[in-house]
Order: C-alpha cells, then sequence, then structure tokens
C-alpha cells in the first residue's frame, strides 16, 4: 500500500463551510484522475491503493443498504485485511431494497465499486482507495436479485445498515410493527418481498431447501441490541408465514451483537469537490473523522473474516461498549441537534463552538448520561465524554445538525429515553434530558428563532409538526405521543420539567432556556447584543 502522508489541502476554506473550490498548493497540477482499476496507477502517490489483485478475490459477504458509513466502517476493516493478504474469499457484494439505491449502484459501477476514503483530523487529511468491494446486486422491487444473491452458498455473511427505523420495532411492545404496511406485504407475499427482513427470510428459504446451510445476518446499526433486534425481526416475521422456516432460522442462523463507531458526514459537492482537490475524481467518494471502533459478538454461523486483525474487538460484553457510545455519543448528538437547527448552527462543531449549545452537552452528559454508564475496559464514562466532546469538536468534520436530528422519532425512543428512564428510576435529576426533549418539541413546529423554514426532517414529520404547534398552548399534548414516550407523561418529575422548558423556549427563545439550564444568563445577553450590533 502507497505510504498515507498529509496533503497541502486548505483547512481554513473547508471548515468554514465557504468551500467553493479546495485550494491546492501546486496550482498547475494536472486534473484529477477518473477513478478506476485501470487508473489506480495514475492516481497521486501520496493516496493509497489496494495492494491485492481485486480479480482474486471471491465474495463472502452481501451488506444491503449499502451508505457512507459502510464504506468508513466494515468495508474499511476488509479491506486492511486485504492488505495484509488475508480474507480474500470475504469480497463485498452492495445490496440494497428501495429504488433510491439504484443511484449509488450507478455511480459505484462505473468506477469498478471503488471508494475514495478521506480521513479529516484537525489540521490534516489523508486519502486512501478502498476495494473490498467488487459487485452490488440490482435493485429491483420485488428484491429477486437480491435474494438470488444471498442463496449462493459462498455468501456467509449478510450485513445491514438500514437505519434504526428500518428494523420495524413497535414502540410499545418492543417487538416487530406487524401492523407495518411493508410488514403486511411481506407476510402476505413472502415470495415477493419489500422488506429487507423479508428478503432475508426468502433467501434462506431457498437455501435451506438446497441444503446449502444458513448464513449469519450481522447488523452494524446503531441500535442497542441490533443482533437481538435482528434476529427477533426475522424470526417473527418468517413465522407470519412458515413457522418450519421460522425454527429452522432460530436454530440455525447466527445474529451476533456489535457496536459500531466512526462519524461519516454525508457526500456533498464540497466532499466531491475536495476529492477532486487530492487528485480522484470519485463520484460518492467518503469523508470521516480519525477515529473507528468496532466491538462484535463472535458468533457466526458459517464463519469470518479476522476482523480482529484489522483492530476489531470479538467480546461477549458487547452490551457495555454499546450502552456507552450510544448513550454518550449518540444521545449526546440529540442533546445538540436540535439546539443547533434552532439556533441555525450548521454542525455539530459548530454547536461545540457555540457558549450555550457546549455548556448544556457537557452538564448533561456529566450529570444526566455519565451516571448511567457503566465502565468498559480501558475507558470509564467521564473519559469518554471527554473523547466524544473532542470529537464532535472537530471542525474538519462537516456533519450537520440536520443529518444528526433527522428521523428523532427512532432516535430519541432509541438513545435518549432508554437514560432519561435510568434517571427516573434512580430518582436522579431529568431537567437536562426534558430540556433535550423540549428542544425536539420545538424544532418540529418548523421554525427556528430566526423565524427561517425547518423543512421536514423526519418520517413522520406531518404528525409531529401538527402536535408540536398544538404543543405551545398545551405542552402535554406532546408527551401524549405514546407510540414514543409510552407512560413517560406519568412521571412527574419529567412532565413538569418538560413543560417548564417548552414554554419559556415559546416565550423567551431557546438561548434564554439554554442560558437558565447552563446558569449563564450574561452569555445569553451578549449573544443578544453581538446580534443586535450586527443588525440581525
Amino acid at each position: 500500500m502507497k505510504r498515507r502522508v498529509p496533503l497541502p489541502f486548505n483547512f481554513a476554506s473547508y471548515e468554514s463551510g465557504l468551500m467553493n473550490e479546495p485550494t491546492i498548493t501546486n496550482t498547475d497540477a494536472p486534473p484529477p484522475v477518473p477513478l478506476s482499476l485501470d487508473r489506480l496507477g495514475d492516481l497521486p502517490a501520496r493516496i493509497g491503493t489496494p495492494d491485492y489483485d481485486r480479480a482474486a478475490l471471491t465474495a463472502g459477504i452481501i451488506h444491503i443498504g449499502l451508505g457512507n458509513f459502510h464504506r468508513a466502517h466494515q468495508a474499511w476493516y476488509l479491506h486492511k485485511l486485504m492488505q495484509q493478504g488475508l480474507a480474500q474469499d470475504w469480497a463485498l457484494i452492495g445490496a440494497g431494497v428501495r429504488a433510491y439505491d439504484s443511484a449509488m449502484r450507478e455511480k459505484l459501477k462505473a468506477q469498478d465499486y471503488l471508494t475514495t476514503l478521506i480521513e479529516l483530523a484537525p489540521g490534516r487529511v489523508t486519502a486512501e482507495v478502498v476495494g473490498s468491494m467488487i459487485d452490488y446486486t440490482p435493485i429491483a422491487e420485488d428484491n429477486a436479485p437480491l435474494i438470488a444473491a444471498m442463496a449462493d452458498p459462498a455468501i456467509r455473511i449478510v450485513s445491514l445498515t438500514v437505519t434504526e427505523g428500518g428494523y420495524f420495532i413497535d414502540p410499545e411492545t418492543g417487538g416487530l410493527d406487524l401492523t407495518h404496511a411493508d410488514i403486511q406485504h411481506d407476510r402476505a407475499q413472502p415470495d415477493q418481498p419489500k422488506t429487507v427482513f423479508g428478503a432475508i427470510i426468502a433467501a434462506l428459504k431457498l437455501r435451506r431447501d438446497a441444503g446449502h446451510g444458513p448464513f449469519t445476518v450481522q447488523s452494524c446499526d446503531n441500535l442497542r441490541g441490533n443482533g437481538t433486534a435482528t434476529r427477533q425481526a426475522v424470526v417473527t416475521l418468517a413465522g407470519q408465514s412458515d413457522a418450519a422456516l421460522a425454527q429452522w432460522i432460530e436454530q440455525n442462523c447466527s445474529f451476533p451483537n456489535s457496536m459500531v463507531d466512526c462519524i461519516v458526514p454525508a457526500t456533498g459537492p464540497d466532499e466531491i469537490a475536495l476529492a477532486q482537490s487530492l487528485g480522484v475524481d470519485d463520484a460518492a467518494p467518503v469523508t470521516h473523522e480519525n477515529y473507528r471502533q468496532w466491538v462484535i459478538e463472535d458468533h457466526f454461523c458459517a464463519g469470518r473474516p479476522d476482523w480482529d486483525k484489522a483492530g476489531a474487538i470479538f467480546t461477549d460484553a458487547v452490551h457495555d461498549y454499546e450502552t456507552m457510545k450510544i448513550r454518550i455519543l449518540n444521545a449526546g448528538h440529540q442533546v445538540l441537534a436540535n439546539a443547533g437547527e434552532l439556533l441555525g448552527l450548521e454542525t455539530i462543531a459548530d454547536c461545540m463552538a457555540h457558549p450555550l449549545t457546549s455548556a448544556m452537552f457537557r452538564k448533561i452528559e456529566a450529570e444526566e448520561i455519565a451516571p448511567y454508564v457503566a465502565a468498559v475496559p480501558g475507558q470509564d464514562p467521564a473519559a469518554y465524554v471527554e473523547l466524544i466532546a473532542k470529537r464532535f469538536a472537530n471542525p474538519a468534520i462537516r456533519d450537520t445538525t440536520r443529518r444528526v436530528a433527522f428521523d428523532g422519532s427512532s432516535r430519541h425512543p432509541g438513545f435518549v429515553l432508554p437514560v432519561l428512564r435510568d434517571a427516573l428510576a434512580a430518582r436522579g435529576s431529568c431537567s437536562g434530558l426534558a430540556l433535550v426533549e423540549a428542544l425536539w418539541a420545538r424544532m418540529c413546529a418548523g421554525t427556528r428563532m430566526d423565524g427561517t423554514e425547518i423543512e421536514p426532517n423526519d418520517p413522520q414529520w406531518a404528525r409531529l409538526n401538527a402536535v408540536a404547534l398544538a404543543a405551545r398552548e398545551a405542552p402535554q399534548l406532546w408527551l401524549a405521543q405514546r407510540h414514543i414516550y409510552g407512560d413517560l407523561a406519568e412521571h412527574q418529575a419529567f412532565a413538569e420539567a418538560f413543560e417548564h422548558w417548552l414554554s419559556l423556549i415559546w416565550a423567551e427563545g431557546c438561548e434564554a432556556a439554554l442560558a437558565v439550564y447552563t446558569d449563564q444568563p450574561d452569555v445569553a445577553a451578549a449573544l443578544a447584543g453581538d446580534r443586535a450590533g450586527m443588525g440581525q
């Protein structure tokens, strides 16, 4: 592999969000090289490329939901093994179950399924081309190409990044939501499934009937007990149409739990331009922070790559790592994102640079989240909070508040409310977490503090927006959404704190509420004075 060295990229331009075309040191540099197998040798020497022979790779994994996170995480770990001469029979095939996945397939197919990964550390950037993916199944409404690919006995792992909302979890029962239209379709027509779980079941049926044996289903989503949730979804749905198949799956397949961690922003024109400035013309490059972690249960029914040789951790204590990460990082994202949206702060790093939102983040993490997190080997909760604060503050990672705030109706129940329940059970403080929920409710009203519109940002936006507007006069209506909050409205301490904060936000604004919570009235006054002086 070519040695990766810092590149002469103008970070001040990129970090400011004003980049039109990144500045490179050599203005006479040749045009960027189109990314493809036959042009890898033409890339600048500073960009790492695969050492292994792509033509010699054979597939062992199908990954469904092939977005930026997968390409910066699981695909990278596999690439690192391949660079060591390992895992040559574990190459990836990409897949999707939605029509919009076709656009990504076409982009990657045109560049031989290669991806440029750009690592953004403060003041430093490195890049490499990852080649662990060798194909991408065609997208079809009935998922027939995907089912056929998963039925191939060479496939031993089917992995997923389908987002938290893609597991069809009933918030009331915690089980599979059998009332969802797509699930009902798959119950009635299991041979032409719409969902990822229906496709997996159809493929496993073909494998069982042909005597090919099972595969491991490996969730890589930010979901508490992601393997357990995946098992529940697959077995429950299979049992709706074929009880014998459901039993066979439960007895033979494995669904390891895992914890995944790497901040990976969405790709837009700036990221494409950044790749071009480095010398590569990639239609779908991926930027990511200079940190990764992958903790996995070692439960694989048909073998696995030696990911630990690339830095992953195999352990039966995944839950402890998962709890620390989901509560401190993922819940921490929700602590910041809604306040950031209301205040017009574009990125998470901008939120960490704002005196009120950053102070709120640190206080809630220290007083209302970290106390309900156990230590893991080599890391206690307080130290992990500091690590996350440093990662969030990295200005090179342009992770937008809009992206982080997306699908709050799944993320708040998944990340924030379990901590809140623990705080209530322990009779601890819940004022900060109530403030977080009030900020979300105010954000769903659809306008920022400056009056600008917040575009719909949740699959349930229409309903959330209507309730949020009604909650301005009757805050209890927001907590009455039992599909989100369950019985939390019945907890007086939380309900009263929520009503206090939401009323204050509507009456005096977001910054005023943050100033009260963090005991910084002078900061709020100074910020208001600055805006007045600027004529805002």
